[in-house]
């Protein structure tokens, strides 16, 4: 073979080269097509992905907005934040109310008898272990204690145990001795803490403090109770945390009144829907990003993974559908009569701020009827986008899983191919091995007879 790499030791031909030849014309058709749908499954499971990903965020968000004050604008304040503070939610409505706070809720409090030794006296000093049962609110927490415990060691069972059931124990020291202080977490009357068992360690314990509700008045009513400090009962959407005893006036004596008002505040508005913008500004750019077409520097375009993909189109067609409706209580029912408006080449939204001004200022109330409620755009959106983003059965989950079989597949077809081109190339091997070694005897018989010929046609002189 003219220009051939000489390999054969018989035949002087590139043997080598020809199988390889022969190998590679068999493997390229097959090679060339798991190399293309492996590339456009790898390529479309990335992208399927990273829109998963925005769009598990963007319903975060839309929760998180459902669940705090994002679009009411209601801000709490209180006139002596030492007495009370004050926190709105959803529910709440503007207002002002006097609160008078008598008396705080508190825990109850019990002590051990002093042991002289400190915190180290042993309290078990029998062999086996004892119990001491701790009891509250018609519970009963029964701590082992072992042969040789310490003050300190019951301390440290105890908060280990019992401290995501309310109860907490501390070891408090002076020149007499230590003592084991229990104190429970739980408020209000009804929640004492009592000692019992057979330890020995609840002989002599007494009561340091006695639980207490909390006691206090809303606009000079009849006078109530809660069994906790913080209150969300008493007003419609508000929570009140109380701090202290409300400070009783030098001359009359009577308790001074703090003033607990909800009042609307639009920059908090105007705040919660931009962060409605930019949620759903980053999922339609994350949508665009995989569906695009882009143009290179040569001017050629270059398709994005899921360009004219119709599950993309319908997912946000109907996202847009949600958008645009209308929805409300108030006056105005849409984002678009507050100066918000989506982009015709982007779409993207924006806000104009001289339309929203002008808009909120008389109808700021309408914003949170928009988005809140059964019927309001947060839910609706929340459940146009369900049939894509559930996690095992929504579209988005079942694309991934089929592209993920196909990238199984095609791995299978990959090693397949490969093994049936490595039995092809040690076969045609073969085959070419023997070719030259049937060649190199074919040409060793030539030479001989040629040998003999030549020396029959060149005899020697007598």
């Amino acid at each position: 073979m003219a220009g051939s790499t000489v390999s054969g030791i018989g035949s002087n031909i590139d043997t080598q080269a020809i199988v390889k030849s022969l190998v590679d014309a068999e493997r390229v058709p097959k090679q060339t097509q798991i190399n293309t749908q492996s590339l456009k499954a790898t390529t479309t499971l990335s992208s399927i992905g990273k829109i998963q990903a925005a769009l598990d965020a963007f319903r975060g968000a839309l929760t998180s907005m459902g669940t705090d004050s994002s679009f009411t604008g209601l801000t709490g304040s209180s006139s002596n934040e030492k007495v009370a503070t004050m926190t709105a939610g959803n529910g709440a409505s503007n207002g002002s109310f006097s609160l008078v706070v008598s008396q705080l809720a508190s825990a109850s409090k019990i002590s051990t008898k002093t042991f002289a030794g400190g915190a180290s006296s042993v309290v078990n000093s029998g062999t086996t272990p004892t119990t001491l049962t701790i009891s509250q609110s018609g519970k009963n927490y029964d701590l082992s204690v072992p042969a040789g415990a310490t003050l300190q060691q019951v301390r440290d069972s105890i908060n280990s145990q019992f401290s995501t059931s309310g109860l907490s124990a501390n070891v408090l020291t002076d020149s007499t001795g230590s003592r084991l202080v229990l104190t429970s977490t739980n408020m209000g009357v009804g929640s004492d803490i009592t000692l019992s068992g057979n330890s020995g360690i609840d002989v002599g314990a007494t009561v340091v403090e006695v639980p207490k509700n909390a006691k206090y008045t809303i606009d000079g009513s009849i006078a109530l109770e809660s069994k906790s400090n913080t209150i969300s009962e008493a007003v419609s959407g508000v929570s009140i945390k109380l701090l202290s005893v409300s400070p009783k006036d030098a001359t009359t004596g009577d308790f001074t009144p703090t003033t607990i008002a909800v009042s609307t505040n639009s920059p908090v508005i105007k705040s919660g829907v931009k962060g409605f913008i930019d949620t759903y500004n980053a999922l339609v750019k994350a949508i665009s990003a995989e569906t695009k077409v882009t143009m290179g520097a040569d001017g050629t375009p270059t398709a994005g993974a899921l360009t004219g993909d119709a599950s993309m189109r319908t997912l946000m067609s109907s996202i847009r559908n949600e958008l645009n409706s209308m929805s409300g209580s108030g006056t105005l029912k849409s984002l678009a009569q507050f100066g918000v408006s989506t982009d015709s080449t982007t779409g993207l939204l924006t806000l104009d701020d001289k339309k929203w001004d002008k808009a909120v200022a008389t109808n700021a109330a309408d914003i949170n009827s928009i988005f809140s409620g059964d019927n309001g755009l947060l839910k609706r959106l929340t459940n146009a986008t369900e049939g894509y983003a559930k996690s095992s059965t929504g579209t988005l989950a079942e694309r991934s899983k089929t592209l993920s079989d196909t990238l199984t597949d095609l791995a299978k077809q990959q090693a397949s191919l490969d093994e049936r081109m490595t039995l092809l190339t040690t076969s045609l091997s073969a085959k070419y091995t023997a070719m030259d070694s049937l060649v190199a005897k074919l040409r060793a018989q030539s030479d001989s007879i040629m040998t003999t010929l030549n020396a029959l046609n060149n005899p020697k002189d007598s």
